[in-house]
């Protein structure tokens, strides 16, 4: 094979992998994570999760979709609620609890929906939440306890992205933040 016939197809091949084509799941494809769903109502990261919920955990050397049996709690990265359940966390019913992306962050975010929140049921901790209408990213000292578990909770490092603690010059933002968590030291649990 003479010299440019091997350089184009070398080319060609750079080309297809640049493009995806060289794999099969393209290169936007979405990860396959491993992940179990719950057979029975079991606790996982101190959090009483309900029958069928999902557990998503973080990419593993020959695992991936759907495993048979649950992958260790430390792998865990998402707990996401199916077919419209809910847990009770500081009051409020809340659907997924998704790890920090950033290793070096110790927490996780918690994602509410706030239509499933009985009137009644409401406190000023889920007001101030729902009124960032997203996510509350909280931050702990125990990364296995996802649990509503005050002595655990450190700090509220967001709430969507219109409060973020990474902002330290914006005094309102801190402000909120602030607030935010003095509202959800302030809940009683039962």
């Amino acid at each position: 094979m003479n010299f440019f016939k091997l350089l184009s197809i070398l080319i060609f091949a750079i080309f297809l992998t640049a493009c995806g084509m060289g794999n099969p799941n393209g290169i936007n494809s979405v990860t396959n994570y491993p992940y179990f769903i719950t057979p029975d109502a079991q606790i996982v990261k101190k959090v009483l999760v309900p029958k069928g919920t999902k557990l998503i955990f973080e990419e593993q050397f020959l695992k991936s979709g759907k495993q048979n049996k649950m992958l260790p709690e430390k792998k865990l990265k998402t707990i996401e609620l199916q077919d419209g359940n809910t847990i009770n966390w500081g009051g409020v019913p809340v659907t997924m609890i998704n790890k920090y992306f950033n290793t070096e962050m110790s927490g996780y975010s918690v994602y509410a929906d706030f239509n499933k929140l009985k009137e009644e049921e409401k406190t000023k901790f889920s007001s101030v939440w729902n009124s960032c209408n997203d996510d509350l990213g909280v931050k702990v000292a125990n990364t296995d306890d996802w649990s509503f578990n005050k002595n655990n909770i450190i700090d509220v490092e967001s709430c969507s992205v219109l409060y973020q603690r990474y902002f330290k010059g914006d005094a309102h933002q801190q402000k909120f933040l602030d607030y935010l968590y003095y509202e959800l030291q302030s809940v009683e649990t039962k």
